[in-house]
């Protein structure tokens, strides 16, 4: 694709020479990844979900979950020796990562944020993940997350 938007994510995946495949897509508000992997002929489990939460003390982190998975908040709480996680508002969000819910990337957010990865998204051949805009997905090799994003792996799905 030679014409795609050119976002902080991107420009981040640029600076720690990752390769990426860009994906636009019709956005549809509340279509979800099963939108996105419906439009993009994937499967849903190969659409990254990036879900901003925040513990106890309203500190934020990110969660890189599977589209066709949920997040046990309670098994994540436990994971991070915390009392509570929980997902924050849409408003919040945006203020954490500097993107819009629906259009949020885990790669270039406004302030670093510590990352949790779903530990199967490490097995997968390739993901697409929100580029850093509504309609705009990458597609990568996992393997490569470490080099431009330090993540702890986690097994939280529900």
């Amino acid at each position: 694709m030679k014409h795609y938007p050119v976002t902080a994510a991107v420009r981040a995946l640029r600076a720690g020479k990752i390769d990426f495949i860009p994906h636009r897509y019709p956005y549809e508000e509340h279509g979800g990844t099963n939108q996105a992997a419906s439009a993009l002929n994937v499967t849903e489990y190969e659409v990254i979900k990036t879900l901003v939460m925040e513990i106890d003390s309203r500190r934020p982190l990110l969660v890189l979950m599977h589209g066709d998975r949920e997040v046990s908040t309670q098994r994540l709480a436990r994971e991070l020796d915390v009392k509570r996680v929980a997902p924050c508002d849409s408003t919040s969000a945006q203020k954490y990562t500097g993107y819009k819910v629906g259009g949020i990337s885990p790669f270039g957010t406004r302030k670093p944020l510590p990352v949790y990865v779903e530990s199967s998204i490490l097995m997968l051949d390739r993901m697409f993940i929100n580029g850093g805009k509504r309609g705009f997905m990458v597609e990568i090799n996992p393997r490569v997350l470490q080099n431009v994003l330090p993540f702890q792996e986690v097994n939280v799905a529900a």
